[in-house]
C-alpha cells in the first residue's frame, strides 16, 4: 500500500475531497518528522511509537581497504508497534499464511 492508496480509502470512506486528505496527511508525517528531528519521541496509543534511538559508535571495516573505520555515533528513528496492533497483524495473517 502506498500514500495514494491511503489517501483514496480515506476519501472514499469519508467522503472527503482526496486533496485535503492529502494534506492532512502529509501534515501529520511532517509534524512525526518535526518532532523527531528536535529528539522528541512521538506515541500513539493504540499505534505505536516513533522512538529517536541513539546508536554508538563502533569500529567497521573498510572491505575493498581492509581497513578499520570509525563509525561515528548516531541517532536513528525506529517505529514499534503496539501490543494491540501486532496481536492483530499475528492473528489475521496466521490463518492466510
Amino acid at each position: 500500500m502506498t500514500k495514494i492508496d491511503i489517501v483514496t480509502n480515506i476519501s472514499r470512506d469519508l467522503g472527503v475531497d482526496k486533496v485535503d486528505v492529502k494534506i492532512i496527511i502529509e501534515k501529520f508525517m511532517s509534524e512525526i518528522i518535526g518532532s523527531m528531528e528536535q529528539g522528541e519521541n512521538v506515541y500513539l496509543r493504540g499505534f505505536g511509537s516513533f522512538v529517536v534511538k541513539k546508536k554508538a559508535s563502533k569500529i567497521g571495516r573498510n572491505i575493498t581497504k581492509k581497513e578499520p573505520v570509525l563509525i561515528p555515533e548516531r541517532h536513528v528513528p525506529t517505529f514499534k508497534p503496539a501490543r494491540v496492533f501486532s496481536l492483530g497483524v499475528q492473528s489475521k495473517l496466521k490463518h492466510t499464511l
